[in-house]
């Protein structure tokens, strides 16, 4: 939500984004609304009516972000007891978000790299070829990318591969003209999520 010039550019930018399928990266402060813009370059393009999936690499434990992202096998591991598609799999046709992309393992980062480059994904514990998705990956960062790259913390030819557009969000500090439009989605919501009447401004 926001009225004010950057977020007005930023609106632009997705719109027009939202036409193409090529990665994006949408880079901003915490709680800036990174996945918003996500569901925007989603919901406003050709692939809004398939799949809109999250995975938040952060919250995900480093043993289980190559199973979570490609899926795995019955008894790849110690607790596949049954097979899983994966991420990659799930948003087939449609827009895969990564949120906290700077804390994808190193090396989970190769295998992502083959997935964006030829859209073929492989399941934990399987053999053979991998499976050809059809995925739009926008990823997020709170982190400097390149700066990662640079103390060796993220691969270059992958930040090069997602950084093919990039959407920059402004921090809310720098477009105090939205902080009305903001608090009146927020309260709608309140309102609606306990049921009471929203307070007339």
């Amino acid at each position: 939500a926001g009225c004010s010039e950057g977020m007005r550019r930023v609106s632009s930018l997705v719109r027009r984004l939202a036409l193409h399928s090529a990665p994006v990266l949408v880079a901003g402060e915490s709680g800036t609304g990174k996945e918003l813009v996500a569901r925007a370059l989603h919901d406003e393009g050709p692939r809004r009516g398939r799949p809109f999936v999250v995975i938040n690499v952060a919250a995900l434990p480093r043993e289980l972000v190559e199973s979570e992202l490609f899926g795995h096998e019955r008894g790849a591991f110690t607790g596949a007891v049954t097979k899983r598609i994966g991420a990659f799999a799930e948003a087939d046709g449609g827009t895969l978000f990564l949120d906290e992309i700077g804390e994808l393992p190193l090396d989970v980062q190769p295998k992502l790299l083959r997935a964006l480059d030829g859209y073929e994904v492989r399941r934990v514990g399987g053999a053979g070829s991998g499976r050809r998705t059809n995925v739009r990956v926008v990823a997020a960062t709170c982190a400097p990318l390149d700066e990662l790259v640079l103390s060796g913390g993220f691969r270059r030819d992958l930040f090069h591969r997602l950084e093919v557009f990039v959407v920059r969000v402004p921090p809310l500090r720098e477009r105090k003209s939205d902080v009305a439009a903001i608090a009146k989605v927020l309260l709608a919501d309140l309102a609606t999520e306990f049921g009471t009447r929203r307070l007339s401004s």
